[in-house]
């Protein structure tokens, strides 16, 4: 990860609107700041939650609580707990989505 053009950014999450953005089912809510080419969000995935989408970009996600699931497309699933992190490149060709039994709130960086 290149980090460009993004000066020294203090965030007060309190602070930050959140959106909210409906799954296959369940909803995730997204406190989002874009400087320069980052992006980095607090995301709460309600329990139940379905990503809608298979999704290619890369990320650095951090579990700050609840647990999920990480799937690719090729099928492997990943069990993650509070505390757990995982990290990806771009993958068009084998892109992951999101479940939520119970609930999820992440620190995402992208």
């Amino acid at each position: 990860m290149e980090i460009l053009q993004v000066p020294f950014t203090a965030i007060s999450w309190p602070e930050v609107p959140e959106t909210l953005h409906p799954g296959e089912t369940g909803q995730a809510t997204w406190q989002t700041v874009e400087k320069g080419n980052i992006r980095v969000r607090l995301v709460t995935y309600s329990p139940g939650y379905l990503a809608d989408h298979w999704c290619p970009r890369g990320h650095v996600i951090h579990i700050l609580t609840g647990s999920m699931v990480s799937e690719l497309k090729d099928g492997s699933t990943t069990a993650m707990n509070a505390g757990m992190t995982y990290m990806m490149s771009d993958d068009a060709e084998n892109p992951h989505r999101t479940y939520t039994e119970s609930g999820v709130t992440l620190f995402i960086v992208d």
